[in-house]
């Protein structure tokens, strides 16, 4: 039988080729996607791409940008967000 992994595409192949001059498959973990922005969908600058447990490991200043909307807006959307919070307040 075939080991679950070589059945799905959870793993990714990659062809690797050894000392020996051998060509042997091996099966790699896929990278996570990239935290998008909630407003215009650009990546996050400042966020990990990890598996969610090496990222829930990480101190709280480590996961996301210090700032207002960090980790949830790029800074361009918050910056905009913020210009027009206070344009509304006066």
């Amino acid at each position: 039988m075939a080991e679950s992994k070589t059945k799905s595409r959870t793993f990714r192949r990659v062809i690797k080729k050894t000392p020996s001059n051998k060509i042997v498959l091996h099966f790699v973990k896929r990278k996570h996607k990239k935290a998008i922005c909630g407003s215009c969908g650009a990546a996050l600058k400042g966020t990990g791409q990890e598996t969610p447990r090496k990222h829930n490991k990480r101190s709280k200043s480590q996961k996301r940008p210090e700032r207002p909307f960090g980790g949830v807006l790029c800074s361009s959307c918050a910056r905009r967000t913020i210009k027009l919070m206070a344009r509304s307040l006066k």
